[in-house]
């Protein structure tokens, strides 16, 4: 049995979505215990499970061999909240944590995914750490309505290069070292894209496929801080976000690493698939 955090997010979703096309037995924390069915997947066994709520922890992860671990956006205090739940994950037997982290997290301590890595390389053996870069995912989420509003990509990144990451391929990675912990056990992969492409090579891709103009603007820090308030996201995410943006400009998302087509035995999907795939997300 394997433990699924974050299951109706860009990353989680996929990873459901793979373990269910091979058949394996898996269990979802939700804040609202419920058996319900996400979208194309059929039933699913689902338990009440709380980052904020530790008297969730051991309950949901009872029998289970392998947890899949996220940071909810939300959360910046990850020392009382994610690390308390690998603890107690840990005594109750999980012998495998695949935790989803962010490129650089090693060495930056101001991302709160720094601190979940060092918990786990100084806790048992049995931890893979995935660093993606910049996920495709957020053209469809967190810049789904500038661009579909406001035919506008707006971030703080400058003329930085990122070589953009397809969620599907890293939830393929994460499947992996879920299901062949030996193979994956105390690695950490930087995974990337193939290409590194500026906003404005993005905003040219979207505008190819949408048949409609979409701008690239590059917004200041202040700018897009208040952009994002006036979204309604709380204060620690802005922040969070913030800080992840205007990394981008210092090429912490530039590199592009052959890591993920090793894994795959395979090219890596590109920014066109992606915005091929789901265009009707910004029509």
């Amino acid at each position: 049995m394997i433990f699924i955090t974050g299951a109706s997010g860009n990353v989680g979703a996929h990873v459901v979505r793979e373990l269910r096309r091979r058949g394996i037995h898996f269990r979802i924390g939700e804040r609202m215990a419920a058996i319900r069915a996400l979208p194309d997947q059929g039933p699913t066994q689902t338990v009440r499970f709380d980052f904020l709520d530790a008297t969730t922890f051991t309950p949901a992860v009872v029998g289970c061999r392998a947890v899949f671990l996220l940071r909810p956006p939300p959360i910046s205090d990850t020392q009382r909240t994610l690390n308390v739940f690998i603890d107690a994950a840990r005594q109750s037997g999980v012998s495998q944590v695949v935790f989803v982290s962010v490129a650089g997290a090693s060495h930056n301590s101001l991302v709160p995914h720094h601190a979940v890595e060092q918990h786990l390389r100084a806790g048992p053996p049995g931890w893979t750490i995935l660093q993606p870069g910049f996920f495709m995912q957020n053209l469809g989420d967190a810049y789904r309505q500038d661009i579909r509003d406001e035919k506008r990509l707006y971030v703080p990144a400058g003329n930085a290069r990122v070589a953009f990451l397809d969620a599907r391929d890293l939830a393929e990675v994460a499947v992996m070292a879920l299901l062949s912990p030996l193979a994956h056990i105390g690695k950490t992969y930087q995974l990337t894209g193939p290409d590194a492409l500026s906003f404005s090579q993005v905003a040219q891709a979207l505008t190819r496929e949408l048949g409609k103009s979409i701008d690239y603007q590059s917004a200041s820090v202040l700018g897009y801080a208040n952009h994002l308030h006036q979204r309604g996201l709380p204060l620690a995410q802005i922040a969070v976000q913030t800080i992840l943006h205007v990394g981008l400009r210092f090429g912490q998302a530039q590199e592009v690493v052959e890591e993920l087509a090793r894994l795959l035995e395979r090219a890596p999907r590109r920014l066109a698939n992606y915005v091929h795939d789901y265009r009707d997300l910004w029509t």
